[in-house]
């Protein structure tokens, strides 16, 4: 690749790898597979970058892009190969700040969503993504993801409502 071509490469993905990983760490609820989904697009992105100017929403390429890598690493064996006894633990002692605790708790809850679920609401709210292009994304009817939509949010409420012990 020429030097200008992988400049811009890197600047592309230097200013939007966090949001990038976020995607990816909220899909999957993992870290290192969220590294390895992001690693997975960004190298498909570094073989395609040259012939990149004809894509006209380049971010939304990308997000679908690691969305797609995602469900990939969800298809593959090893990925379901856990190599430990039990979960690692978790850090001990409050959060920092009321919004560490309140990601926290978000966390929590799309982890509780089946599947489906929690990807349409990632990509619907985490991706800004309008219904149209999620159903293009994940190869559903926009009905379907308008569906998924509604039930995820219903059970994130109700999720909500059961830790603030309010019934």
């Amino acid at each position: 690749m020429r030097s200008h071509l992988e400049h811009d490469y890197t600047q592309y993905v230097a200013a939007r790898l966090p949001r990038l990983h976020t995607i990816a760490y909220q899909l999957i609820g993992d870290r290192h597979r969220a590294d390895d989904a992001v690693q997975d697009a960004l190298t498909a992105l570094y073989q395609r970058w040259g012939r990149i100017r004809e894509v006209n929403n380049l971010d939304a390429y990308v997000h679908t892009m690691v969305v797609r890598a995602v469900l990939s690493d969800r298809r593959r064996f090893w990925a379901r190969v856990q190599l430990w006894g039990s979960p690692p633990e978790e850090p001990a002692g409050p959060p920092e700040h009321p919004a560490v605790e309140q990601r926290m708790v978000l966390r929590q809850a799309l982890r509780a969503l089946p599947e489906g679920q929690r990807t349409v609401l990632v990509l619907r709210f985490l991706c800004d993504l309008p219904v149209e292009e999620v159903a293009a994304v994940l190869g559903l009817s926009e009905g379907t993801v308008k569906s998924q939509t509604s039930h995820g949010l219903k059970a994130l409420r109700r999720l909500a409502v059961l830790k603030d012990g309010v019934r």
